[in-house]
């Protein structure tokens, strides 16, 4: 598999396996599968685990991925996260090493090699689940703080706030070592949490750049949207379904094409310059097996790059 620059952490797959398939985010999975995904995983030269607390049921992701680590090489690199969801309970300090430790023990290491803030910053007007600048600043301090400890390797931020806050915050100090950025085929993000402003994903993605923080791609099916069913069961009017109607043009691309929407998607993502790694969201081996694919198949000719824009400016 290729591997790419990932700044502080060297080198490391095009490819990184995340936790929300194997944690059951993404349709039902059991524990024998999503721990077989992982072995597979490795076996397929991937190099990174992106994890987090909140992916499944009883932290399902760490547990699957602590399970599997105890019969696999040791050298995967280990991402998780942590969530502040407000900032009534201030002491963020406190609240991030208590996430890490409990990381750290259902994993079964010593350190983690990157942890991220899994909460969005905000603009001025607050949302649920996010967190403002000053609370930001609050928290990169103690990342840092771990960091020089060894606790962790390198830091980062889910880079899906507010935008302008991303961007500011991608060429702050401290910087953040990755950001965790929405790179898809139509560039669809059905859970934005600011109504009436767009993601902007490639302002994002070359602020980080220019920053020198190191891209991590998410959502590059769109949460189902760019496949050829949504194999999950969704509530009355999910925004997933509506991207999913959106994507139709994009799946018969994808059949003129002779290749699965899913393949079209992954490649695509890995076509994207800047982006270090694609995260998977696979719940099985046999959706592993497609991204494994979608690699081996190489970077989308221009012509195809080219095709898939004109798709995303129709869909907006």
């Amino acid at each position: 598999m290729e591997l790419r620059n990932f700044g502080r952490l060297g080198q490391i797959s095009a490819l990184t396996l995340g936790g929300g398939g194997i944690g059951g985010v993404w349709g039902t999975t059991d524990r024998r599968e999503a721990v077989a995904t992982v072995h597979a995983a490795l076996d397929a030269g991937i190099t990174m685990l992106d994890l987090a607390p909140g992916y499944g049921i009883d932290f399902e992701s760490e547990r699957v991925a602590g399970e599997a680590l105890r019969t696999a090489r040791k050298d995967v690199l280990i991402t998780s996260k942590v969530g502040l969801p407000d900032d009534d309970e201030r002491d963020f300090a406190q609240r991030i090493r208590r996430s890490l430790t409990a990381s750290l023990g259902r994993l079964g290491r010593d350190h983690l090699d990157l942890f991220v803030l899994h909460s969005q910053i905000r603009a001025a007007t607050p949302a649920r689940e996010t967190i403002g600048w000053n609370e930001y600043h609050e928290a990169a301090a103690e990342f840092v703080r771990l960091r020089d400890e060894g606790l962790i390797r390198a830091w980062g931020i889910t880079a899906i706030g507010h935008p302008d806050s991303v961007i500011a915050a991608l060429g702050d100090t401290p910087r953040p070592d990755a950001a965790q950025v929405v790179v898809n085929a139509l560039d669809l993000q059905a859970d934005w949490y600011f109504p009436g402003v767009g993601p902007r994903s490639d302002d994002i993605v070359r602020a980080a750049n220019a920053g020198q923080v190191q891209v991590m791609g998410i959502r590059a099916v769109a949460a189902g949207a760019l496949t050829s069913t949504i194999d999950r069961t969704t509530e009355p009017g999910a925004p997933v379904a509506a991207d999913f109607a959106r994507a139709e043009p994009f799946r018969k691309l994808a059949a003129e094409w002779g290749t699965s929407p899913a393949t079209l998607a992954h490649r695509y993502a890995l076509s994207v310059p800047g982006v270090s790694t694609v995260v998977l969201g696979v719940k099985n081996r046999a959706e592993l097996d497609e991204c494994l694919a979608a690699e081996a198949a190489g970077p989308l000719p221009a012509s195809g790059v080219d095709a898939i824009a004109a798709l995303r400016v129709a869909a907006r």
